[in-house]
């Protein structure tokens, strides 16, 4: 074998090795100057130009221009241009064995934007000399046969157009630089997965660490933008009330994109999520199937970071339901402007698939854990904060208070003649007695106040910022709905007030003079009682 050979070898076996540290899209500079640079070198051309197709876009941008002068660079680099501008050069009656030559007078490059014409001494004395209007294309074509680029050879060394076996070198030399584009470009989303991969895990670990539902849902809005490249993602939850889906965790979301959605239903949505656009478990619908599966009027964010080739994203709407155990829809993910402007693929929908899977299945732990919370903290008759959770409460509120030098009331009650009730009417309606209590109180107070149910018939009040005058009012409120309830004419109440600090400074001591007064009040016969 002889030398050039050797080189020739060794020049592809370093091009391949080149590849296989591709990480991301900005490794692929240093691939495409490699290929640029072996078949400048290995062939003799001084100038070597790499096309590169983009699928977001369906045209074909200059990635790399190989020695050619300072204005040439200036020129070529960065511009693009569609099919329609490569056509006529890659027109069949310029095919000599799998290369396209375009020779000097067939084709005017007057008004030709994308192309450079060297500064070369024109020969036209000699038939085979090169001149400075021939070009020599090479298509640069992926395994499976789809176009990766286009590859422009000029200025030979030697001056002179190529021959029919220096085409065949040359066309061999660009099946090695289509692998190594293809293997790049491989290398390159595999590495994008395997980062998708690795934020998941760390999502799935940070999802194990809290069951707070807004962490929960940042984490997953965050690992998705990151891993996948998205640069819209919206966690939307529906109002328990009227089924509307609200956003709950947003990245990449102004004030005035959101404004622009209406609001949509979990009903409305179930129209949008057809077999027929389901992939991975994702939903992918052209706007105007999505559009049309909602009401007229309805309106929405147009991504701005669309394309126009086959695989480009062209305002897709892009939808990942979250559902309970029973299948039931309790949130979607809406993600959207890639930003590499294509449609995702597989690989990319089953990790959002999982991402979702993740915070369903977070929610509904978080769901789990807040019920359980709330039994824990709540009588289960009334549906009132307990005696575990007052007390607790009543450590803050004296805390809090006292840094900020602010008053507030603590007030008791308990039922006169609940035991009556009870006795003579059973316990069902003793129960129904204190159930209708419970929506007594919390509607008698206002929302910064908190209503307590501490023992059978025994309750508390908390209320931040009080004085005597408020205290009445409200106990007022309490003794008029006694009396309106016919299911509670039986009954009365007796109230014992301390107000800090007045009363006492720390929680202890404000209890039992609350406690003391009320019984104080009992005794005296009155409605209400004010520690001493």
């Amino acid at each position: 074998m002889a030398n050039h050979d050797l080189e020739t070898l060794a020049r592809l076996h370093a091009l391949l090795d080149l590849t296989r540290g591709v990480r991301d899209e900005h490794d692929m500079d240093a691939v495409l100057e490699a290929v640029a640079a072996t078949v400048a070198e290995t062939l003799g051309y001084r100038a070597v130009v790499v096309n590169l197709y983009r699928p977001a876009f369906g045209d074909f941008v200059v990635t790399t221009v190989h020695d050619y002068s300072p204005e040439a660079h200036q020129r070529l680099l960065g511009s693009a241009g569609g099919w329609e501008s490569w056509e006529p050069l890659l027109d069949d009656r310029f095919e000599r064995r799998g290369a396209h030559f375009v020779p000097a007078g067939e084709y005017d490059w007057t008004d030709d934007l994308l192309s450079y014409t060297p500064d070369i001494e024109v020969r036209a004395d000699d038939p085979d000399a090169w001149h400075p209007d021939d070009a020599l294309f090479v298509i640069l074509h992926h395994a499976s046969g789809h176009i990766l680029g286009i590859l422009s050879v000029d200025e030979p060394i030697s001056g002179r157009r190529p021959t029919d076996e220096e085409l065949d070198v040359l066309v061999a030399l660009a099946e090695h630089a289509s692998l190594a584009v293809q293997s790049a470009q491989e290398a390159a989303a595999a590495a994008r997965h395997s980062r998708s991969l690795d934020s998941l895990l760390r999502v799935s670990s940070t999802l194990n660490e809290t069951l707070a539902t807004d962490a929960v849902l940042h984490a997953v809005a965050d690992g998705i933008a990151r891993s996948l490249g998205f640069a819209k993602v919206s966690i939307d939850l529906p109002d328990p009330a009227s089924g509307i889906l609200v956003p709950r965790s947003t990245i990449g979301w102004s004030p005035a994109d959101q404004a622009r959605n209406m609001p949509i239903s979990t009903d409305r949505l179930g129209r949008l999520l057809e077999a027929q656009f389901e992939v991975q478990g994702c939903y992918l619908l052209p706007e105007a199937e999505a559009m049309a599966r909602l009401p007229a009027d309805h309106r929405s964010y147009v991504s701005v970071n669309n394309g126009q080739g086959e695989v480009a994203w062209n305002r897709h709407w892009l939808i990942v339901p979250l559902r309970d155990r029973q299948g039931q829809i309790t949130g979607v993910i809406w993600v959207d402007d890639p930003i590499d402007r294509l449609l995702p693929s597989e690989d990319s929908l089953q990790v959002l698939r999982v991402f979702a899977n993740q915070a369903a299945a977070s929610l509904d732990s978080a769901a789990h854990f807040e019920e359980v919370r709330f039994l824990a903290e709540h009588d289960p008759l009334t549906g009132l904060l307990n005696r575990r959770a007052f007390t607790r409460q009543l450590g803050v509120e004296t805390a809090r208070s006292g840094r900020y030098h602010r008053p507030f009331a603590l007030v008791l009650l308990d039922l006169d003649g609940f035991k009556q009730l009870n006795d003579a009417h059973g316990h069902l309606a003793g129960d129904r007695a204190l159930t209708r209590i419970g929506e007594l109180l919390v509607g008698s107070i206002r929302s910064s106040d908190m209503a307590f149910r501490i023992g059978g018939d025994e309750f508390a009040l908390l209320l931040p910022e009080t004085d005597e005058e408020e205290v009445r009012a409200a106990v007022d409120r309490i003794a008029a709905g006694l009396e309106r309830a016919s299911e509670l004419r039986a009954l009365e109440a007796s109230f014992g007030v301390s107000v800090f600090p007045h009363d006492g400074q720390e929680p202890e001591r404000l209890f039992r003079a609350a406690d003391e007064a009320m019984y104080s009040a009992k005794r005296c016969g009155e409605r209400v009682h004010f520690a001493a």
